[in-house]
């Protein structure tokens, strides 16, 4: 279920970006924030692109992870998250994670919000998600079986980080 006043929002669901876009000229007040589970983001000091995509990704948040999955309805896999979140701010992105991971330009620095996070999680097996914060990342995850949020800081993720990238 989404709640909207143009300053305060909360997500929950997939159905959310549908509604999200439909409440786009919110993005331009002066007061932005976002409320996904129990946990809020502040998107006030991001440009309107960069909070396009991170709104677009935290509104799937709770969607089923399905494997080549790029439908928001069907389930998600990594790379169709990713992919989804910036269609929802205009941008083409490739499909798949290691695609996207080349086409990105590299993020020397912390990754910020909206940028691309890449990890290796095994022989062969690439994971990609979209930084919300400074900490937390949106993914799409084969372990929970759902789009969901980590935090980059914990040593899972840490020990299989790759680099980060943008389109924005």
């Amino acid at each position: 279920m989404l709640f909207a006043n143009c300053s305060s929002w909360a997500v929950r669901g997939p159905f959310a970006a549908v509604i999200i876009g439909l409440l786009a000229g919110c993005a331009g007040s002066p007061s932005r924030t976002l409320s996904v589970d129990g946990e809020t983001f502040d998107l006030t000091n991001l440009d309107q692109q960069r909070a396009s995509v991170v709104m677009a990704a935290l509104s799937q948040v709770g969607t089923p992870y399905v494997y080549g999955g790029s439908d928001p309805s069907e389930g998600l896999d990594c790379s169709g998250l990713t992919q989804f979140a910036h269609a929802a701010a205009g941008l083409s992105i490739p499909r798949i994670s290691t695609d996207q991971r080349a086409a990105a330009r590299p993020v020397r620095l912390r990754p910020a919000p909206g940028d691309l996070v890449f990890f290796r999680t095994g022989p062969g097996q690439y994971h990609v998600g979209v930084m919300v914060d400074r900490d937390r990342f949106v993914h799409a995850s084969t372990s929970k079986r759902h789009v969901r949020l980590s935090r980059l800081s914990r040593d899972y993720w840490r020990a299989r980080y790759l680099g980060a990238g943008t389109y924005l």
